[in-house]
Order: structure tokens, then C-alpha cells, then sequence
């Protein structure tokens, strides 16, 4: 009797969905860090990953903030609560906020009865749009002047008004860029997360080759 055979799929749930969305945070934080120049660049090694080369830090402070954050955000996504997750640059002197970066979270598809979901979109796919949002940050932070002082950055997450804040975790004054205008980089998703990234900067520090919107 001949034998059947029968291709196997590989689906993404709703928590690998949210472990991709981490994972391109993650590599996209750290890459912008870098471009910017908030810290040294023997501080950060690269790393092959989406087909690209990407510089991550080695400070150990730096690296257990966004473990601790992004692992916080991955059980958030999971319960499809956040919106919205806005990496802060800050003049430490001044405390002025010089740049934002926005990764709007949309949510796709609906869940099932068990609150779980499941997508059929081939991860192949999903890296290389991924790869190529992180290429245009990289091009469009290489038309940026460096920031020419002292600089920190801050995760702000912004939730739906329901979740409940672990005790490690406070409610924050949103930070954004006086008079600034936003850039909007191309999105990638899994279609259970749909991801939206965009740059607020002062207007004359735009790069002209990305249209822009007036700010908010």
C-alpha cells in the first residue's frame, strides 16, 4: 500500500507572535542606540540576524532594562492590552526630550475560545519585512547629526486603562518633542500583531528623503 504523505506547516501562536514582536524591539532599540550615539561603540558587538548586521550593547545595565522590559510588554501582547510602545531620548542635563521613537501595536484576527490564536503567515516572510524596517531606520537615522550631548533613553508602554501594573511598574507622563513632525517607517506583521514605526524629531533634523506629517 502506497504510503501518504503530507507537508507540515509551521503556525505562529499568540505568545511566538509576541516573541517576534520583542525580538524585532529589541534588535531595533538596540541598533537606534547605537546610530545615535548614546554610548560608546565599543560598548556594543554585532550580531547577524534578519539577514542584516546589527550592533547590540554588551552593558549589562542596558541589557537587563529591556529583558526586563520587553519580557513585561511580551505578556501584555499576549493579552492584546498594549498600544503603543515609545522609546525616549533625553538631554540628561536639560531633561529636554530630543527624539521619540513610536511602534504603534495593532492587533489582527480575533482569538479563539481559549483566548489563543494562531497564525499561517510563513516566518520567512514576516523577517524579511522586518529586515527591511529596520534597514530604513538605519537609512534614515544616517541622516541625522549625532546628538551632541550627554543623552539617556526610557521605555514608556502604553496600555489599555484595565491592566493591572506589576509593583515594579508606575504610571508615567507621556514624553514627546516640542514641534516636532514625525517620520512613518514601513510596518511588518505577523497577522496577529500588525507593527507601525515612526520617529519624532524636530523639523529641520528630518531626513528629506522620507515624507513627513506635522506631529500630533
Amino acid at each position: 500500500m502506497a504510503g501518504v504523505a503530507q507537508q507540515n506547516k509551521s503556525s505562529i501562536t499568540l505568545k511566538g507572535s509576541a516573541e517576534i514582536v520583542s525580538d524585532y524591539l529589541n534588535f531595533g532599540i538596540n541598533s537606534i542606540l547605537f546610530q545615535r550615539g548614546l554610548y560608546p561603540p565599543e560598548t556594543f558587538q554585532s550580531v547577524e540576524n534578519y539577514g542584516l548586521t546589527i550592533l547590540m550593547s554588551t552593558d549589562n545595565k542596558i541589557k537587563e532594562f529591556l529583558a526586563s522590559s520587553l519580557s513585561q510588554l511580551k505578556d501584555w501582547l499576549i493579552q492584546r492590552c498594549v498600544t503603543k510602545v515609545a522609546l525616549i531620548i533625553t538631554n540628561v542635563k536639560t531633561l529636554e526630550v530630543l527624539e521619540r521613537w513610536d511602534f504603534h501595536v495593532e492587533y489582527e484576527g480575533n482569538p479563539d475560545e481559549s483566548g489563543g490564536q494562531v497564525s499561517e503567515k510563513p516566518l520567512k516572510t514576516i523577517k524579511n519585512e522586518i529586515r527591511d524596517v529596520l534597514k530604513q531606520i538605519a537609512s534614515s537615522v544616517a541622516y541625522l547629526p549625532l546628538l551632541d550631548c550627554l543623552c539617556s533613553f526610557d521605555i514608556q508602554i502604553y496600555t489599555k486603562s484595565n491592566v493591572i501594573l506589576p509593583q515594579q511598574w508606575s504610571e508615567a507622563e507621556a514624553a514627546h518633542v516640542k514641534n516636532a513632525q514625525s517620520v512613518k517607517m514601513r510596518s511588518f506583521s505577523t497577522n496577529i500583531h500588525k507593527m507601525e514605526t515612526a520617529r519624532d524629531g524636530k523639523a529641520e533634523e528630518l531626513p528629506s528623503s522620507f515624507s513627513s506629517r506635522d506631529h500630533d
